[in-house]
Formats: structure tokens, sequence, C-alpha cells
């Protein structure tokens, strides 16, 4: 029989999200993150496939190769750069994707953007404590709000932006002024986005030319006031920059919901400072998303087992 790992299932949702019974095989759930690549190769070196919820379990080329019975690896989205995909092609197993847009991450991006300017944690866990009005917030009319990635998430981000009065700019590599127009916002250079936003809030895909983009040199740009939010992916931002912008108050706070490391280490640095706002990695979870990612993995491995097509990913350029 067919064996299948459905893996990082945090929340615990995948077994009722779809119909995996129709699939004529065992299937096993793991709610847990082992990081240690030993751990996982004993814990999958039995299955034949693989169900990923995008980058959280990586499968590099020395993880795939501990895997003898390994046939088929589908990941939830039509991307997941923490998959070696030449790996997987070397031996000749299909990496299959599922579709489903979800705007999501923009939606709790701006959570975390009014949680960080209204100190909203502080001020909930004061309440339980007994506490009454023990910060002063700041409004977003007026502010300039800058866009790190005008894609369709960061389109999304800075449309909210607009109906909250701020001036919103933005700025990634390729984006043309023609671009920039058609949401609304004007196209600044790179060095303006970071000197003139109050809020900057990311938007790109992790890649080799957006890794460590933010970095120290980039957080000495940003007002002292400023304060960053990311909800794309951690290493976008330079992680040990940004924990001494924080600490020495060069910028005002931040508002994260990715990290280098995840699930984030329990004594991370950064759950010790008083001005970050942290969320586990939460941009996609909800119940649309996952309505639309496991029915559609169930899909690609019944498909597979039936010799039909599959949604198969791009390998890489």
């Amino acid at each position: 029989m067919t064996r299948i790992a459905v893996l990082d299932d945090y929340a615990q949702v995948a077994a009722a999200s779809a119909d995996w019974d129709a699939l004529d095989a065992e299937v096993v759930f793991f709610a847990d993150h082992p990081a240690d690549e030993d751990a996982l190769a004993e814990r999958l070196a039995g299955f034949d496939v693989l169900c990923l919820m995008r980058e959280r379990t990586a499968l590099p080329a020395s993880l795939i190769t501990r895997l003898p019975a390994l046939r088929l690896v589908v990941t939830t989205g039509m991307r997941n750069a923490s998959v070696d995909q030449r790996a997987l092609a070397a031996r000749g197993i299909p990496f299959a994707g599922t579709g489903g847009v979800s705007f999501a991450t923009a939606e709790l991006t701006w959570g975390l953007i009014l949680a960080l300017l209204r100190h909203l944690p502080a001020e909930a866990a004061a309440m339980r404590a007994g506490g009454w009005q023990t910060t002063v917030g700041r409004e977003l009319r007026g502010r300039t709000l800058g866009i790190l990635g005008l894609g369709n998430l960061g389109a999304a981000v800075a449309q909210v932006g607009l109906a909250f009065g701020c001036e919103v700019v933005a700025w990634s590599e390729n984006l043309a002024d023609e671009r920039a127009a058609e949401v609304g916002v004007r196209r600044v250079e790179r060095e303006e986005l970071f000197r003139t936003s109050d809020i900057l809030s990311i938007h790109l895909i992790l890649s080799r030319r957006t890794r460590g983009l933010v970095g120290a040199d980039e957080l000495g740009l940003m007002r002292q006031g400023a304060v960053l939010v990311n909800t794309s992916r951690g290493p976008i931002v330079d992680e040990a920059a940004l924990v001494a912008a924080l600490r020495s108050r060069r910028i005002a706070g931040a508002a994260l919901d990715v990290f280098d490391t995840e699930p984030l280490p329990a004594h991370h640095v950064l759950r010790t400072l008083d001005n970050v706002v942290l969320t586990p990695h939460l941009g996609y979870v909800t119940e649309e998303t996952f309505r639309d990612f496991y029915p559609q993995t169930v899909e690609d491995i019944a498909a597979w087992m039936a010799g039909d097509p599959i949604r198969l990913i791009d390998p890489p350029h």
C-alpha cells in the first residue's frame, strides 16, 4: 500500500480539510517539526509520497538521497524554494503543487501594522492584568507607507494604505513607474524608500537577489520612529542587524510573521524585545487557504496513482 506523509500540520487540520480516504493509502499526519536531518530521514524513510506545506520542512539533496522509497513530492502552492528540485529530477521523482490564490497575508499585514502602532499586544495584556490605557499609539493618516515589492500582495497592502490616508511609495528592482501608477502609488528609488518610510512593509519572494536585502545599511537609512513589517520571508532581512536596530531603538519597532528559523526557537532573542510584535507565520493560515491546499494535494496524489497528468512545478532555470 502507498504510504503518504503529511508534514508540518501544526494546527492539526489537514485530516479534516480533504478526503484522504479516497486515496486508498496509508496517510500519516505529523504536527511536529524535527529540525535534525537524521531524525527526519529516519521518520520519512518508508514513505512513498511527501506532502509539504510550503517552506516549512526543507528537502535538500542530502535528505532526498536518504529516502529510498520516495516516489512523489507534493507541495502547497506552485513554488517551494526549500526543495532541491534538481535532486528530485535526478531520481525521476515528480514534484507537484497546488493552486490557491490567497490575500490572507495582506490582511495579516494590516493586523500587524495596527497592532504595532497601537500597542495592541501590550494593551491587551495590561487589560487582563487589571490595567487601563498604558501606552500612546500613533495614527496612520498622513504617514508614509513604503512597499518593498509591489506584486499582488504588496499592491493589496498598498491599496489599504491609501484608504487609510497614507502616502504610499514603492520600490523593487524591476518595478516600473507604470506598474506603480496602476496601483495608485509612487515609485521611488531604493534609498528613498528606506529614508522616507514611516512603515516599511516587505512583500518580496526569497531568492539569491533578495536574501539579506534589508541589512544594517538599509536599517541605518530608516527614520528613528519608523517601523518594519515582514510577512514575506525571514531571510530577506538580516536578522542580527534587525535585532541590533531594535535593541538600540535605531528604529521604533518591528512586526514579524516570518523568521530565519521556523518554528522560532523558544529562547530566541526576538521573543525578549518589547518593541516587536511576533506571530508564528500565520500569513496564509486560514480555513479558506487550507480548503484550497489540501484537497488539491489529494487530487495530485490521486492523479499520480492513476497515471494521469498532475500539476508539475516548472524546473528551476
